[in-house]
């Protein structure tokens, strides 16, 4: 492709990939493209790993906190807002380096979304009233049995994309993640270098632990008592793994130590959905260590597929 360079650096949470490119910014000459679904909202900060002013440095860092909670925002708007922060940095000269672990949006950005068909009111006001009617883990066991792909990408408590797969499914005949997959082996939109961090098993556990840890003793609970302050508890994000617990935590009273084993938990169960959705992504060079990235072979790597 002669379309200006891209650098990806995905991967499940918690796994340094927000210091790796920094580090890479600083080394190429690049800037920041955010690909996370929580860092996007104002205020929801502490929970998502929002990175600080003072680990950013001199790097601009974009599409971090630019909708409020209320606002919605899917795969194709961020795809969108990312294509016009993509063509600035590529006019300023530099290297836009998008960053983040949501799966979807990203392929949105570098693949494009699958062809599917559009919404129909009556069919997804009765998936709707379904989810209502019998739970969200009830619709989810029931993707589970026609579109598992899309169902090990889902948490079953998000009815949104529950919903929409059993739509698609119900108007094609043909699984969402079928489509998808399909979908991911067409023609890339830009000449995208696609690098996926993830540690072993034991060490990414103690990171998680750790990092849990150091969310709440920053103040966590208290960022989620100012949100519910102003915003509903039904805003999106409240939805998002960690939010969701500490806002029951806050509201119901969910003991802290529980909060912080169900926190640890979601977040593993979240990372093992992350590496699924990635590893079925093509063209995909894994790192198993964030240093291994941004030492002198993952650079030159880098350089090499971005004909820098």
């Amino acid at each position: 492709m002669t379309s200006p360079p891209l650098l990806v650096i995905a991967g499940p949470t918690a796994t340094g990939k927000t210091d790796a490119a920094i580090t890479l910014a600083e080394q190429f000459g690049g800037e920041l493209v955010g690909a996370d679904s929580v860092q996007v909202y104002r205020g929801f900060d502490i929970g998502s790993s929002k990175p600080a002013a003072t680990e950013l440095g001199t790097i601009d860092h974009h599409l971090i906190d630019v909708i409020d909670p209320d606002e919605d925002i899917d795969a194709a708007a961020y795809a969108a807002l990312a294509d016009r922060v993509i063509k600035d940095i590529h006019a300023r000269g530099r290297l836009p380096i998008v960053v983040g672990g949501t799966g979807l949006w990203i392929r949105a950005l570098v693949r494009g979304l699958v062809d599917a068909p559009p919404v129909d009111p009556d069919l997804r006001k009765r998936l709707e009233d379904e989810a209502e009617a019998q739970g969200t883990q009830a619709l989810h066991a029931r993707l589970a049995a026609v579109d598992p792909l899309t169902a090990e990408t889902v948490h079953p408590n998000d009815a949104v994309r529950i919903v929409r797969a059993l739509e698609v499914f119900e108007q094609t005949g043909v699984p969402l993640g079928e489509l998808r997959e399909e979908h991911a082996l067409g023609e890339p939109r830009y000449r995208a270098a696609f690098v996926v961090l993830d540690l072993d098993r034991e060490r990414h556990t103690m990171l998680v632990t750790a990092r849990v840890q150091a969310m709440l003793d920053a103040g966590w609970v208290d960022e989620v008592r100012t949100l519910r302050e102003r915003w509903s508890d039904e805003v999106r994000p409240f939805g998002s793994v960690g939010y969701r617990e500490v806002l029951a935590h806050v509201r119901d009273g969910v003991a802290l130590e529980e909060t912080k084993r169900l926190i640890r938990k979601s977040t593993r169960t979240y990372a093992r959905r992350q590496r699924t959705w990635f590893k079925r992504e093509p063209g995909v060079s894994w790192f198993s260590e964030s240093a291994h990235l941004v030492e002198r072979e993952g650079r030159e790597r880098i350089a090499r597929e971005l004909g820098l």
